[in-house]
């Protein structure tokens, strides 16, 4: 069959027609020459917004109870239907059509919707804490060691060309500071380029400043640093960041965080000095794993009876919540750390 080119018109599906010809095969192979069309199926978004009073129709023809649609659509305008169908998504008894199980009801997931919101205001304020703490004991131990410009020298560093993206990344963010004691040490100063690191470090984001402490070659004072929070090493320390960094930026954008899977597990497994958790059976990636992880730190300088009472009673206010889809264990206000 000899096919054209208009007979290849295909609406919606685009396709590569090409030509082969064996130079070398005999005919009546596998592989002799001939025509070949290759196509991909294009999977086109055509789902267009609906008005606020469209999706509550939506949600009931789903099967969802809404007691007051008056209030459903404040709640809605105000928050956004997409952001909230993610505190839905427990409820749906199918995950392909999205028809919610028998008595699920808005206020619920409302419900779901302000406990999340209290739980990332509580991490977020914790968060803060560990932050200043850290940026104020890697300011102080690198500088006392090394001197006030440590970060900018490449001869104490594992990695150069992680150096210079560190640099570049602090360079940036000194262009972009309005701070009062940059203004002021630019106008009393002109070398070195940068000030020093107890008034550059103070602007840069925990992203940077963690990327600095990871690519330090003095293990000693890293190790230090990590001794003062109760850790045994500075690799312990550094997996506590980077996940401590995911939590911070899930906090500071609003994003869900009560059943979310963390890209960056914290690790577990070290043996520590005090009170800890049995880890048999956790999923390092939930949100227990983490909140783990603060707790210990708070405690390792004094907070954390503070946060660990606050976390029990949100959760307590709100019993309605799954803690076992944030990692929980059954036996979790038993374990030492939580005593």
């Amino acid at each position: 069959m000899n096919l054209t080119e208009k007979d290849l018109v295909i609406p919606d599906i685009p396709f590569i027609f090409a030509v082969t010809e064996s130079a070398t095969l005999p005919t009546r192979t596998a592989n002799q020459g001939g025509s070949f069309v290759f196509m991909s199926i294009v999977k086109r978004y055509n789902k267009q917004a609906l008005s606020i009073a469209d999706q509550i129709e939506l949600l009931k023809n789903r099967g969802l109870q809404i007691a007051d649609e008056f209030k459903a659509a404040k709640f809605l305008s105000e928050v956004g239907y997409f952001r909230f169908i993610q505190y839905l998504r427990p409820m749906e008894a199918d995950k392909t059509t999205h028809q919610f199980k028998q008595n699920s009801c808005f206020d619920d997931a409302v419900a779901l919707y302000d406990f999340d919101m209290e739980l990332r205001f509580l991490l977020f304020k914790v968060i803060q804490r560990i932050e200043i703490a850290l940026r104020s004991d890697i300011i102080h131990e690198f500088s006392v060691c090394h001197g006030p410009f440590w970060f900018l020298d490449d001869t104490l560093v594992d990695d150069v060309q992680k150096f210079k993206e560190n640099r570049n990344a602090i360079e940036r963010e000194l262009q972009r500071s309005r701070e009062d004691f940059i203004r002021e040490h630019r106008l009393h100063y002109d070398e070195p380029a940068f000030p020093p690191a107890w008034k550059t470090l103070e602007i840069v984001s925990l992203g940077t400043l963690s990327k600095l402490y990871y690519n330090f070659k003095d293990k000693k004072a890293k190790k230090r640093i990590a001794r003062r929070f109760n850790l045994p090493q500075h690799e312990v320390l550094e997996s506590w960041i980077r996940s401590l960094t995911v939590l911070r930026n899930c906090c500071a954008h609003h994003s869900r965080l009560w059943n979310r899977r963390l890209a960056n597990s914290p690790q577990m497994k070290a043996t520590l000095r005090g009170a800890w958790v049995d880890i048999a059976g956790l999923d390092n990636n939930k949100v227990y794993a983490i909140f783990c992880c603060v707790a210990y730190w708070l405690e390792s300088f004094g907070h954390g009876q503070a946060f660990k009472a606050k976390l029990k009673g949100l959760l307590s206010a709100y019993s309605q919540v799954d803690t076992a889809a944030m990692g929980f264990p059954a036996d979790w206000e038993q374990q030492p750390l939580w005593k």
